[in-house]
């Protein structure tokens, strides 16, 4: 009998699968030169083998098969677009990513290798957001995807909540760009009934989740900040995921540059772990304040292991 298998075949019963089902559950790991270095009980939760080597897989599957539009148009660094641009070839649908030409160009070919449409733009001269308005206008029929404002995105990503939950966590740490995977996390941990305390970690010079926090309404970047954290280079959180950060999150923890270079590195030396920059942001949090977090039950999300290789080189 022949071994030779249909790829069509095998994407389309994946495309029909739930999401509970088409995800790959987070890698826990412990490593015990990391928590001797720190002094501290650390759990990395990784989602770097999540399918496209981040957490986006979660929202973006859980869009694409929600949506009743055949096309989908985004704007992203990175992450998304190729988890969204894997989604869609997996559910039979058509995907447009609006992408910076400052992404880390692994990300751009996984977009493009997925068969999405690539966008790229200098973000100087227009924003994502108003690149993927004129898009829109000329694509009125495609559904028009946050990377992390939109219900399917934070349900997706609820997830890994759901995971975290119920492991006798005392504080979780999520890495905070545009707040879709901080607010599904929260979202996940509620349902369960779970008290771990959730804090979020931003890039120090893109800190509008920390300045927005602290205020207890909306304050936006002016322009797209320019951390190493590629991930995080959002202008605002969400207007649908603010609400649940804002009651849900105990506090954020703004990250030097230099502490996520640094957490990269040690992710590498002492866990051998691949992480991009805003994967570390969590570690690099650690660093920021070990006192704060001594004698409690650490949960760090490592959120995805996407890094250029040249970028990568050079960090480590």
């Amino acid at each position: 009998m022949s071994s030779v298998v249909n790829s069509s075949v095998c994407v389309k019963f994946f495309s029909m699968r739930t999401l509970k089902e088409a995800i790959r559950p987070t890698t826990f790991i412990v490593s015990s030169k990391l928590n001797d270095a720190l002094g501290l009980d650390i759990t990395i939760a990784s989602e770097t083998f999540q399918h496209t080597g981040s957490f986006k897989f979660r929202a973006a599957y859980n869009l694409a098969l929600s949506v009743e539009q055949d096309e989908i148009l985004t704007a992203s660094s990175g992450n998304f677009g190729q988890a969204l641009a894997y989604a869609c070839k997996l559910t039979g649908k058509r995907c447009t990513v609006v992408m910076p030409e400052t992404s880390a160009q692994v990300k751009i070919d996984a977009v493009r290798g997925f068969g999405a449409t690539v966008d790229l733009i200098d973000t100087k001269q227009i924003g994502r957001n108003e690149r993927v308005a004129e898009l829109a206008a000329l694509m009125p029929e495609a559904y028009h995807a946050s990377a992390y404002d939109d219900e399917y995105v934070i349900a997706g990503n609820s997830t890994l909540g759901d995971e975290l939950a119920g492991k006798g966590f005392d504080a979780v740490i999520v890495p905070v760009g545009g707040g879709g995977l901080i607010s599904g996390v929260v979202t996940g941990l509620c349902r369960s009934g779970d008290t771990a305390e959730v804090f979020g970690a931003e890039p120090l010079i893109g800190n509008d989740a920390t300045r927005s926090f602290r205020e207890g309404r909306l304050i936006p970047n002016d322009t797209e900040p320019t951390t190493i954290a590629d991930g995080a280079r959002t202008i605002s959180l969400g207007k649908l995921n603010w609400p649940i950060i804002r009651d849900g999150v105990k506090d954020m923890i703004e990250v030097s540059d230099e502490k996520i270079a640094d957490a990269v590195r040690m992710y590498y030396g002492l866990a051998n772990l691949k992480s991009e920059p805003t994967g570390a942001l969590t570690l690099g949090a650690l660093l920021e304040d070990l006192e704060r977090f001594a004698c409690k039950r650490l949960c760090i999300v490592v959120s995805g292991g996407n890094v250029d290789p040249a970028v990568y080189k050079e960090l480590i």
